[in-house]
Parts: C-alpha cells; structure tokens; sequence
C-alpha cells in the first residue's frame, strides 16, 4: 500500500470497481493481441522481470491448480502472488498476497497508482483508432504492479482465456502447466481441440518447465503440446510418464494420494478436495513448485501433506451447507460436468439430488446437461445475475426438458426463490429430517456459483473481527438502589414464611374424616357378613 498518498481520491471499492468494469470486455475479438500489455508494461518498468513465475492454462482445473500451486511454494516460506480468475463475489479476490486477497484499500491504492499509466495507454490506443486497456487487462497490470511492489518471489498465474493473446502472456514463465483441453470458448479460440489446443500452447516458453496434465483428446491434442515444447526447448514432464498419480484412495472431507514426480515419490498426501481430477490437479502443483522452489531433489512430504491438506476452493464442488447437503460447483462445460458427476458418485450417497441450473448461452448446454441428468432426480432451471449473457429461464427450460423429461423440469427464473423450491423439495421426501442422502446442486457457470455463496456462506459479525477493545457493547448500567419495602411486603415475598398452614388455603388433599367413615363402613359390612355365616351353619 502507497503510505505516500493512501487513497488520496477518498475513492470506494464500489466506485473503482464501477470504472474499470466499465472498460471494453477481454472477450472483444479486436482485443486479441499483447500490444496494450507489451506498452504499459514498459511505462511501468517491467516489474514482471522481478519474480518468478508459473503460469496455468486449461479448459478446466487452472483455478484449482493455481491454489495448490500456491499453497507449497508458501509452505516453504517464498512469498507469493496469486492471480486468478473469474471472481465468485468480490474482485479483489483475484489478487493475494501470501494467501490473502488484496483488502480494499489495498485494491483501491493500487488502481490509484497505475491509473494514470492506463490513461496514457489509452491516449495512445485512440490515437492509433484501438480500443483502450479492457476489464482484464487493467486487473492484469494492478496484479503485476502489486506483485513487484509487495515484492513476491514468485507469482502463480491463472490465464483468463487461451493463452496466446491472453494479457497474462506478456509473462515469461519458468513452468508453464496445461492442463486438460476441452471444448469451450469456441468463439475466440476455434471450433476443434486441435485449434484451441494451439491458442493455449502459447504460454509455453522458452526454457521453461511444461507439466501437461491429462488429455482427454489425447491423440489430437498431445502432438501439439509435445511440438510446442520442442520448438521452445522446454522440459517436457507429462502426467502418466514423468509423472503419475500412483494410488488414490478417497478420504473424509477429500482423498489420500501417493504422487510420483522427476524429483521424488510423496506417498499418502491428504488432498482436501473430491474427484479423481483433483488428485491430477495436485500432482500438476506439485511439479510446477518443484522447478520455483530452490532445493535439490524432491520436497519434503511433510510440508507439502500440510499445504495441501488446507487448500480451500471456493465453487469447485464446495460444499457450503449440511442438511440438507448444498453443493456448489462453477465448471460450465462438458468436460467439468464429467469431473463433477465423477465426484458426487464417488463421494455421496444420495437417493434424492435436485439440481439448480442456470447457464450462459454461448456454453454446450444440451450436452453439460446430458451428462448431469443421470445424477439429479429433479432440475430447476434458473438464471444468475449476468442479465446480458445468461440463458433465459423460459429458454433453458425447453433444453432441460428435451433431456430430463418435463415431469422432472420446474422453471424459477429468480435464483433466491429457485435455491428455496429445490430445498422445499428435498425437506419434503426428507422423513428422518436430517438430511443424510438428500441434497441440492447448484451448478452451471461461476456466475451462478458466486450468487449462491453470498446468499447462503455464512457471514461473521464484522463486530466480531475487531479487537475486544474496540466492539460495540450495551452500555453498562448500574443497578439503583432497592426501595424501602413494609413487613407485609416482604411477608409476602419470603419463601420462609413462618404463618404458612396449609389449611389457610382450604382442602389441599384427601378428607380425612371422609377416610375414616369408610374405614367404619368397611369394619361394619365385614360383621354383618360373619353373622350371616354363622346362621347359615345354625340352619345346616
């Protein structure tokens, strides 16, 4: 943070938020090039030489990754940077510090420092008629100039989209991870794997450590890869050759993994998240910190069990309530929906599990859809608060019902009331009402995850967070002084009263006099039947 001139604008989170979502969107095709990047990074200095970097692109897992990746390389006590994208509630979660997103102050000081560097990027831009610095690359240059300034040692990098004209690639990284490539973003990256996998093999540069997950186009996407490296003289480390995940076995709260990388075998590492990509996704964090961390041979297991036994991330198959089970996932696409289910199977056992959907409408609905349906008893189709890209309720429902049935399909286009009717659903089949076996996921875009979690995470006191001196109290009150009170008073009052008699208050038990008649009346039939005996035998 500047002590210079600590946010000398008085500006708010909310106002610099506003101003740089203003921007033109990354997704703009007349954005796809470095050349914004390239500039301000020369008005700044290059702070991005300052650090070391890894750098993480994939259709799905990058966020994950990057966590992990992050985690280890702390544990050995490098500070880093974290850079990562989308955001599930604020924006300044996209950037942190040894583990801690930016607070807003920190997040407002830093714009107020570069902001002026933007402006002349963006004078320079319309003089050459292009379109100014966008959303993403704006928060992309905060990051680095942050990361420089805390200083970091090395910066873990998430890509926002592709890689080869992605802002984040003005970085040279010294391990560069790719993670699985699927279909998505089709419009700007191509319509075959082959032709996203040749955006993303941009990030691999030269020198550097490639670690490749694994594909699940394999034969199209791995020459590719393999060609990339060689042309930059990369070190080549590939899941299930230089490196594979040797056992798994799933765990309370996540698995149990053994992990062998080019350095050494990590047996029994406890991973606290579901799914089997997850175990991938660590081994993949794994290989990346052991090129940044400077030690010779493997890591110490100890230190990488403990960072990796803490990783929390927040709308990857994140379960965020009990009873019922919610569940809240982000991944948009095919290949997400498969991890997903994977993990749920694994995991979970539910008889009953009512899905809350709402997508954007550029994604692979249908088949996300398709391969959800033969886990979710009943799906309620929704929408999330990005009105300009989203699906419309009323749309999503006829996909939906094309795959689930209509019987099995309810719309609720706001999500609030959609999350209540699926709850509502599960409470109602729910006869021992404690939730075990019943379940609620809301799932479908990152969007829909973040709007969930602000409505459902619980919220700490912020009074709470304060030191104790500092909280707010009710004021202490003294008490006043009893008045004087008369012998009656205080007769009536003491629980030892002396003049207490019970027959002050009436009859209070069973009426002795009455016991006593019948006790005579008892004694006098009893006679009378003697006597009658004894005539009786008189007679005989």
């Amino acid at each position: 943070m500047s002590f210079e001139h600590p946010n000398r604008n008085n500006e708010s989170m909310i106002d610099v938020e506003r101003d740089i979502m203003s921007r033109p969107s990354e997704r703009n095709t007349t954005n796809l090039d470095l050349q914004r990047m390239k500039m301000i990074l020369d008005i700044m200095g290059h702070p991005e030489q300052s650090f070391r970097v890894i750098h993480i692109t994939g259709t799905n897992g990058k966020g994950s990754t990057a966590r992990m990746t992050e985690a280890i390389c702390r544990a050995y006590g490098m500070r880093t940077g974290l850079y990562t994208s989308p955001h599930l509630e604020h924006v300044n979660e996209r950037i942190a510090i040894d583990g801690q997103q930016l607070s807003d102050d920190d997040f407002v000081d830093t714009w107020d420092q570069i902001k002026d560097l933007v402006a002349m990027v963006d004078m320079k831009m319309g003089e050459l008629d292009k379109p100014k610095m966008s959303f993403f690359e704006v928060l992309t240059a905060m990051a680095i100039w942050k990361f420089a300034d805390a200083p970091v040692d090395v910066a873990i990098v998430e890509v926002g989209m592709g890689g080869r004209w992605d802002a984040t690639n003005v970085l040279d990284a010294d391990a560069a991870i790719i993670g699985p490539i699927d279909m998505d973003h089709m419009a700007w990256l191509g319509n075959t794997v082959e032709q996203i996998a040749s955006e993303k093999v941009g990030i691999i540069k030269p020198g550097c450590t490639a670690v490749i997950g694994r594909q699940p186009h394999e034969e199209a996407v791995m020459p590719i890869i393999e060609e990339a490296a060689a042309e930059n003289h990369a070190n080549l480390v590939r899941d299930g050759i230089e490196a594979e995940v040797v056992t798994r076995i799933p765990a309370v709260g996540g698995q149990v993994v053994t992990l062998r990388t080019p350095n050494g075998t990590y047996a029994e590492v406890p991973v606290a998240k579901f799914g089997e990509h997850q175990a991938h996704n660590a081994l993949a964090a794994l290989c990346a910190a052991e090129v940044v961390i400077p030690v010779n041979g493997a890591l110490d297991g100890d230190l990488v069990a403990e960072s990796l036994s803490t990783v929390r991330i927040p709308g990857r198959i994140e379960q965020i309530r009990t009873s019922p089970t919610i569940i809240l996932d982000g991944g948009h696409n095919v290949n997400a929906a498969e991890s997903l289910r994977a993990a749920i199977e694994e995991n979970y056992d539910f008889q009953q599990l009512v899905g809350v959907i709402a997508m954007m409408g550029d994604k692979q609905v249908e088949e996300y859809l398709g391969v959800l349906e033969p886990l979710l008893s009943h799906v309620i189709v929704t929408e999330n608060s990005w009105r300009d890209r989203v699906m419309p309720a009323e749309d999503l429902k006829t996909v939906a019902e094309r795959v689930f049935g209509a019987e099995r399909v309810t719309c609720v286009p706001e999500l609030p009331d959609a999350i209540q009717e699926a709850v509502n659903m599960v409470d109602a089949d729910d006869e021992l009402g404690v939730g075990y076996g019943h379940g609620v996921l809301i799932c479908g875009s990152f969007t829909t995850a973040g709007d969930a979690r602000l409505m459902l995470e619980e919220k700490v006191n912020p009074d709470l967070k304060k030191p104790k001196s500092e909280r707010v109290f009710q004021t202490a009150v003294e008490p006043e002084p009893r008045k004087d009170q008369d012998e009656a008073d205080l007769d009536f009052e003491s629980d030892a009263n002396p003049d207490f008699d019970i027959n002050d208050f009436g009859s209070v038990g069973p009426d002795l006099a009455e016991d006593e008649d019948t006790d005579g009346s008892e004694e006098d039939a009893s006679e009378v039947e003697h006597a009658d005996a004894a005539s009786s035998e008189d007679v005989q």
